[in-house]
């Protein structure tokens, strides 16, 4: 009999090498190599056990039944979902340590007291898990807990009980039996995601995946995961805020655009009902450098604000620096306001800040950015009740932007009195309340109105 070499398998990519690299050859990664021992392989004769016994169903017989769902509780969650968790669905959510992940698995858990829960951890013991299900609020006698890793017993477990909801904390501790592999490794991760997944729609039970994140920022494991899975949320917060933001990434039962957002607080997390005004409740009136915008994330609009601070530099370099917005993004409407409109930044530091540690990628927020940062060059403070929308171009021109009615429909609600848009948006909105809406066409424009 031959004698089975092991082979070596990155546990960043899943490329599979013979022998051991330091250095990936597909990704490009550093000491992600481990050995592990080959599967044996398994003969086989004929492409089906069944041959002609497997026909395929035409499309006008299948059922156009809508999904089955059912809400947590928790509004926020429910929204990235799409409405809530549909059954048979494999969600996958992933986030950085700390953050939160099984802090808003176990809420959840607690919230469905109409529906029993098996909560599996492999992480912690049930004594740690009950200690912080008693400081997040009143224990349910629906939620069940398994201290196992398993993944053979889980599934047993799991066809037994028939659950109305499966949460597994995580996906990286769990192991199958049939493999030689370290659990954590990519075989173990796969195999172990594909069972659950087929699980899941066999015996139609929801599974929520807790997944670990490399320091890249990407869920750990192959790409082929975030592929066998229905939805990927992605946890996304600074651990020096108290602010953090579900994201939907992949959501085959609604949008991928949708977020929500919650408040750390010594009782879990909370959900917040309206964002515009918690971001907007610490800013400071009347200061140089200050502007609003509004944002889209999904489908809801966000006012946040938009700092900027313009020093004479003590350097031999300028320094550029944004926190929550694209380095980029900011250098090119550095260049724009020199370029189109002379404004000469060219021997001062510029510094912009989201305030509340939001990140940001909308180019509706160009405008807001722009005005902070004239502000801030000339001392002045732009009113305190403006809002300013549009996306800068390349020619200085202030560009059309989508949803710009519910923009302005957030600013009204918070009382704001003069709103500057892109002028061709204005054609589409029907302003009431007595609100001003401005067009404007370029830059200068927008100066004008809001630095006169």
């Amino acid at each position: 009999m031959a004698k089975q070499l092991s082979k070596y398998v990155c546990q960043s990519c899943g490329y599979v090498s013979p022998r051991w690299t330091g250095k990936c050859t597909n990704c490009n990664e550093w000491n992600t190599f481990v050995e592990e021992a080959p599967s044996p392989a398994k003969v086989s004769h004929s492409h089906s056990s069944a041959p002609g016994k497997i026909k395929p169903t035409p499309l006008r017989e299948i059922s156009a039944t809508n999904d089955v769902r059912f809400r947590t509780g928790i509004e926020e969650f429910d929204r990235v979902l799409g409405g809530g968790i549909v059954s048979g669905s494999v969600i996958l959510l992933g986030g950085d340590p700390g953050i939160g992940k099984s802090t808003l698995m176990l809420q959840v858990a607690l919230h469905l007291r109409d529906k029993v829960v098996l909560y599996v951890t492999g992480e912690e013991s049930p004594r740690q898990v009950k200690l912080r299900a008693e400081r997040l609020g009143p224990s349910s006698d629906s939620v069940q807990l398994l201290a196992e890793t398993n993944l053979g017993v889980i599934a047993d477990v799991i066809e037994q009980a028939k659950p109305d909801l499966v949460i597994v904390d995580s996906i990286q501790t769990l192991y199958n039996p049939n493999l030689e592999s370290a659990p954590g490794s990519v075989g173990q991760v796969r195999e172990c995601s594909a069972l659950l997944t087929r699980l899941a729609k066999t015996i139609h039970v929801p599974i929520i995946l807790i997944g670990h994140v490399t320091k890249e920022g990407v869920i750990a494991g192959p790409r082929v995961i975030e592929h066998m899975v229905d939805t990927v949320l992605q946890f996304e917060g600074e651990r020096h805020y108290a602010y953090r933001i579900l994201r939907g990434i992949k959501n085959r039962f609604g949008s991928t655009n949708e977020i929500g957002i919650f408040e750390m607080h010594d009782t879990g997390l909370q959900e917040v009902k309206n964002p515009s005004e918690v971001f907007l409740s610490e800013r400071s009136i009347g200061t140089s450098g200050s502007s609003i915008v509004a944002t889209m994330e999904g489908s809801r609009p966000l006012l946040i604000e938009v700092q900027a601070l313009v020093t004479t530099t003590s350097y031999g370099m300028p320094q550029r620096s944004a926190t929550g917005f694209d380095y980029r993004r900011l250098s090119m409407l550095l260049a724009v306001l020199d370029k189109r409109v002379g404004v000469n930044i060219g021997t001062f530091d510029v510094f912009v800040n989201i305030a509340g540690g939001i990140k940001i990628d909308d180019p509706g927020a160009d405008l807001g950015i722009a005005m902070s940062i004239v502000s801030s060059l000339r001392d002045t403070s732009i009113d305190s009740h403006s809002v300013a929308i549009g996306e800068i171009g390349l020619g200085g021109e202030i560009r059309t932007i989508a949803h710009c009615d519910r923009r302005i429909q957030e600013a009204v609600k918070l009382g704001f009195t003069k709103i500057v848009v892109p002028k061709n948006n204005v054609k589409k909105f029907q302003g009431t309340n007595g609100n001003r809406v401005v067009g404007v066409d370029t830059i200068a424009q927008a100066i004008s109105e809001l630095l006169p």
